[in-house]
């Protein structure tokens, strides 16, 4: 979710474009059915949710992207071609992928990772994470998936983003289960393209997270923009993707009341994530969390003093933030989501363990 954080002036210029007239339902047509061959730009985030990092996702990009700002110079063509090149403190990180062979750099480290790929590979294997979170098109997409009848979506007028026409669709939650007040996206009056998301949260006047483009330009990059020449004296380990094979690699999967939730899990498959519920009360389940007390620094204060929530399902505790919640339970799960820790409590007992 994100993804997916305080505004930044280069983006939006105060000008507002004169444009046609357009209800909510077309432009939200428009967007959802939007398609361009192949995109490049500088795309800007910031984020500050206020969480701790938290154990088990250490080593993806969440908790670097879930705080802060960053600057990415990007480039995307079709399915399998995309680049990303991050730049934060005086370093870069690169995760690039011309749909044969992938690459991640980071220059602060002097390494580099080449994943040779398997033929008609139907995804980029390591760059998607990153790519999705600088992605302002695929950002928008997690949270147009949560419109449902409790959604209120509205256009609110026009601005200027990174120099297009663009108009402002709003969505507004109807639920009180979850953090997020409104997300706001700025569409590209020719493309139908996101340019700019912005979420605020249910309380507070400063935005949560935004993620959009300073600059850009819908030409396709051409085919050497995704190529990859290792820096000399960088450290390259080489590794090959095995063959994607449906039963060997599930996304995570949503549960119902009818799952059976105290089914025991074991092996590395079972370790994927869950989704628990719908929309905007999604709550995302990690399993396998190593939560032995004197072995997370700042967490284990954290969890002492957070307040202890337990039921029929066992019992956890819970870390709030301005937008996300946690609960952290005793069997090493882990709850999360942008809803209200009452949210995350009722979804504790359809939870896999």
């Amino acid at each position: 979710m994100v993804a997916g954080v305080g505004a930044f002036g280069p983006v939006v210029a105060d000008a507002s474009p004169d444009l046609p007239g357009i209800t909510a339902q077309d432009l939200l047509a428009k967007v959802q059915t939007a398609k361009v061959d192949g995109l490049s730009g500088t795309v800007r985030s910031a984020a500050d949710l206020g969480l701790p990092a938290l154990p088990g996702m250490e080593g993806s990009q969440f908790p670097d992207l879930l705080s802060g700002e960053h600057t990415a110079r990007v480039a995307f063509a079709g399915p399998d071609k995309a680049r990303v090149s991050v730049l934060d403190n005086m370093a870069e990180r690169v995760l690039t992928t011309d749909g044969k062979t992938a690459w991640a750099y980071d220059s602060s480290e002097r390494e580099a990772v080449k994943y040779v790929l398997p033929a008609r590979s139907t995804k980029p294997a390591q760059p998607r994470p990153e790519k999705d979170a600088y992605d302002p098109q695929a950002v928008a997409k997690q949270f147009l998936d949560a419109i449902d009848p409790t959604t209120k979506v509205e256009v609110t007028g026009t601005e200027r983003v990174a120099g297009r026409d663009a108009y402002k669709l709003r969505l507004v939650p109807r639920t009180d289960k979850t953090t997020v007040g409104s997300v706001t996206l700025s569409i590209d009056s020719k493309t139908w393209v996101p340019l700019d998301v912005t979420v605020m949260p249910r309380t507070g006047d400063d935005p949560a997270i935004q993620v959009g483009f300073s600059s850009v330009s819908f030409d396709v990059p051409a085919a050497s923009t995704f190529a990859f020449t290792p820096p000399q004296g960088v450290k390259v380990t080489e590794e090959t993707v095995p063959a994607f094979k449906p039963h060997s690699v599930t996304p995570p999967k949503s549960v119902t009341p009818k799952t059976t939730p105290q089914t025991p899990r074991s092996g590395s498959a079972d370790d994927r994530p869950d989704v628990v519920g719908q929309g905007w009360e999604s709550v995302v389940v990690l399993h396998n969390a190593d939560l032995t007390p004197g072995t997370n620094g700042p967490l284990d204060q954290l969890l002492a003093n957070a307040r202890t929530v337990q039921g029929a399902w066992g019992s956890g505790k819970i870390l709030t933030s301005k937008m996300v919640s946690a609960l952290i339970t005793d069997d090493d799960r882990i709850l999360i989501g942008l809803v209200t820790p009452d949210t995350l409590v009722a979804a504790a007992p359809k939870a896999p363990r």
